[in-house]
């Protein structure tokens, strides 16, 4: 128990330097502040904020594609794709549903491709009013 609560100190002891580095991505005239960043990079780590559907859409399809594309958009201002997505989080508010987000899910991260990790965890509701399913991401820079 203690070599690993002193590995876990010096992890974050060698890491720290790092954290100092930290960069907050924003979208080119999107909203600067607030409560969140759309995302921020650590060294070669890009961590997406939860994304939420836009009011006018209303099918699991739609929310996700939007919220995918948002993620594409997001990775993009910080200088990598969804080549380099690591892992993905998952939030439905209905089981049923599942097939339908998977569906429009499969078409960034394509099965032949090596898509990223992923949970998927049903949740009673999500913050956004109307929203069927949220996702974050975590990313890595390319390799020059």
């Amino acid at each position: 128990m203690r070599s690993h609560l002193l590995g876990i100190i010096a992890a974050l002891l060698i890491a720290a330097p790092a954290f100092a580095q930290k960069q907050i991505i924003t979208l080119p005239g999107g909203r600067g502040g607030g409560m969140l960043s759309a995302a921020t990079r650590v060294g070669d780590l890009v961590f997406v904020s939860g994304q939420t559907p836009s009011r006018a859409d209303s099918t699991m399809d739609a929310q996700t594609t939007t919220e995918l594309t948002k993620i594409e958009n997001i990775l993009k201002a910080a200088g990598t794709s969804m080549d380099n997505v690591l892992k993905c989080q998952v939030f439905i508010t209905d089981a049923a549903e599942f097939a339908k987000m998977n569906e429009a899910y499969a078409k960034f991260f394509p099965s032949d491709k090596g898509p990223p990790a992923r949970t998927t965890v049903v949740v009673a509701a999500l913050v956004s009013a109307g929203a069927k399913v949220e996702i974050e991401c975590i990313a890595t820079m390319p390799k020059p």
